[in-house]
This record gives C-alpha cells, structure tokens and sequence, in this order.
C-alpha cells in the first residue's frame, strides 16, 4: 500500500480550517445571503457581518477596522498598492512617481512596477545580499536623495520572502521611510500567522495580507490603508469600501478571513516555534543525507516554515515529478511561476549561479506537517536526488 502523501507546500497555499468553513457556511446558502449594500434586514446582516470580520482582521493585525480593505487576495492588493500610489502621485502636486523596491519580490508587485513605467513612473530596484536581505546603505543613499535616480515616493520591501523565508527588517525600513516623509509598503502574505506582526507598532504606510496561506479561503485578502490619502483605488464603479474598492463584497470570504485571522494571530508564538522546530530538523537531515546540498538564505533570520535547498547536479522540474511521485508534494518556489524553466528569480537576485538556482526545492511547512514526517521526507528527498543524478548522467551519455 503506497505511504500517505506529505503536503510540504503550505507557502503555496493551506487547508481551509474546520472553525472557517463552519463561519462561511450561512453565507453560502440562503440562510445569510443578503446584498451588504441592501438597506432591508437580508443587507443588514451582510452588513453586520462584514464588518465584525473586519474587526477580527484588523484586531489581529493591530489596525483599526477602518484602515482594512478588503480585495480578491494578495495580488490585487499588492497591485492596489503600488499602482495606486503610482497613480496618485503622478497626479498630484509635482507629478512624479518614483517607486523603490528589490529585485527578490512577489511578481505581483514586480509586475505592478512594471506597469507603473509607462504611466510615467520611474522604478528602481535595491540591492540584496547573498541571503536576499536588502541592503540598508543602498536604501539610505536612496531615501537621502545621494543615489541615482532621485528620491523615492514609495518604498515596497516583503516582510518574508516566499521562496527562501527570508525576513526584511521592515522595522528599520519603515522607521527609516517615515523619517524621510516616504511612504512604505510591505507584502506581508508569509508574514502573517508565522511571525509576529503588529502593524500598529509600526510605521507602515500599506500593508498587503491574504487568508489562504492562514487556513482561509482562497479569494480574498486586504489591503491595510493607514493613509488613505497615499492611494487611489484601481477599480471603479461604487462607493463600497470608502471608494477605494468598490464592488459587492465576498462576505463568505471576508467572514472566513475573519476568523482565519484570529486564530493565526492567537496561534502563533506556539506555531512558530513548532514549525521552526521541524524546519531546522530537517534542514539537518536533508544535508547529513545530500552532503553537497545548498541551503539557500542559510544566513538570514528566516520565516519558520520554509526551507528552500539545491541539490548540485539536479533539476528542479525532474526533482519535483520524483518527489510527487514518492509522496512528496513540493514546489521550486513561487506558486505563481510554476511551469517556468528559468531560474528563479529571487536565486539570481541573490548571486546563486544558474544550475543551482534550477535545482532549488522549496519545503514550506503548516498544519499538515508533524515531525515524525521528516525521516520519510529526508531518506526520500535523498532518494530522489540520486535518481535524477543518474538521470542526467544518462542522458550525458546519450
């Protein structure tokens, strides 16, 4: 009988918990399925639970409830963020946009920057060491207005970084922007629920969650707002949510998201610790197995629960078609490049040379991991290594 498949990609996405799907369930039927916008008794209690979600989100985060906007998940809001205060600016006094950021961001914001460039924004990106962490001269030089390219408008650095957990010390960065009157953006999606966030003790401009890498539903997430005057929205069309996303809300989302967030923020100094635990134990018997395996961002301070590692001599495509054959279900990093044959392109940004950076498999740990799996995980991850070597000395030979 084949072994029980090991869920190891909790970075990509997480089950949804039972307290959530019990939350939702009224909402998805016709016991509470009322329009928020209706002034009659169906709309008020969409309404009423709308914003007790909100609540429960902005009190895990630290927030007011009025500060939460919610959006249809961690790329709109990323997308809302740097688009929107792109747009912003260019429209206002001195109509200029001048976006700073790194190179080992989520494509959401990548690909937001990109965007921005022919509206008439100018982008740059920070330089990062070889565990990813940026670098806090480059950004200072930036902010003083002594590097190229003039002062930044906006700052959007990850809190942890989905590929290598690789954490950003926001603190700083966000201390450092508010001194210079810069506002700053943070991706906080691996953040959440795995290492303390209260955005409340911070300085931060904008702030981007989802609830589905917390046990919520797939579908929806937020936008944190502590200024509103600093964005604009990027949907048009009604007066929901301040304007700044109009539309009719996902109240299942939104109500599932509540209670997600809860329970991660109440959870987790006792997950972290428990995560970090197996992380780091099997960090070790994956390299007491692969002697020549390379842990990327080693160095850092990282999230607790991802672990990415290159085997020399192997690819990340072969490597994941034999771990899932084997039981293992992993990724090579982000979810949303999967199917790509280029290298990633955090590795590269960090200096991991090619072949490496092709061979990366990322293990990220959640509610479905326990640490009696890592002996399997290592005796198979070192099985599996081996055939791909043989595999690609085969086909050397050919």
């Amino acid at each position: 009988m084949a072994a029980t498949p090991i869920y190891l990609d909790h970075a990509a996405t997480t089950p949804v918990r039972p307290e959530v799907r019990g939350a939702m369930l009224p909402f998805l039927s016709d016991e509470a399925f009322g329009n928020p916008s209706s002034a009659h008794a169906f709309g008020r209690a969409a309404r009423a639970a709308l914003e007790h979600a909100r609540e429960q989100l902005a009190g895990a985060l630290g927030v007011q409830p009025s500060e939460v906007v919610f959006t249809s998940g961690g790329t709109e809001a990323d997308n809302m963020a740097v688009l929107g205060t792109a747009l912003t600016q260019l429209q206002g006094p001195g109509h200029a946009a001048h976006l700073l950021s790194s190179p080992t961001e989520h494509k959401a914001v990548l690909a937001s920057l990109h965007e921005a460039e022919p509206l008439g924004a100018t982008t740059t990106l920070l330089p990062v060491d070889e565990d990813g962490v940026v670098d806090l001269d480059a950004l200072e030089a930036s902010l003083t207005g002594r590097a190229t390219g003039g002062r930044p408008t906006l700052v959007s650095v990850m809190w942890v970084n989905n590929e290598t957990g690789a954490v950003q010390p926001v603190a700083r960065i966000a201390e450092r922007c508010v001194a210079c009157g810069v506002p700053f953006h943070t991706d906080a999606v691996q953040a959440f629920g795995k290492i303390p966030v209260n955005l409340g003790a911070l300085p931060v401009t904008l702030a981007t969650v989802t609830a589905h890498k917390i046990g919520g539903p797939k579908g929806v997430g937020a936008l944190i707002v502590r200024e509103r005057a600093s964005v604009r929205g990027m949907v048009h069309g009604g007066g929901q949510q301040g304007g700044l996303r109009p539309g009719t809300e996902n109240i299942a989302g939104a109500v599932g998201f509540g209670v997600a967030a809860e329970l991660a923020a109440r959870e987790q100094p006792r997950v972290s610790a428990e995560l970090r635990a197996m992380r780091d134990a099997l960090q070790a018997a994956l390299l007491a197995r692969v002697k020549d395996a390379v842990v990327h961002g080693a160095g850092a301070d990282r999230g607790p629960n991802i672990l990415s590692v290159s085997a020399p001599g192997t690819d990340s495509e072969a490597m994941l078609m034999h771990l899932d054959l084997a039981g293992l279900a992993c990724a090579s990093g982000s979810a949303c490049t999967t199917g790509s044959i280029e290298p990633s392109h955090v590795l590269a940004a960090m200096g991991v040379t090619p072949d490496l950076a092709r061979a990366a498999v990322r293990f990220s740990l959640g509610a479905l991991s326990h640490a009696d799996q890592v002996p399997r995980i290592a005796e198979t991850y070192e099985r599996v290594v081996a055939r791909v070597r043989e595999l690609g000395r085969a086909l050397g030979r050919a």
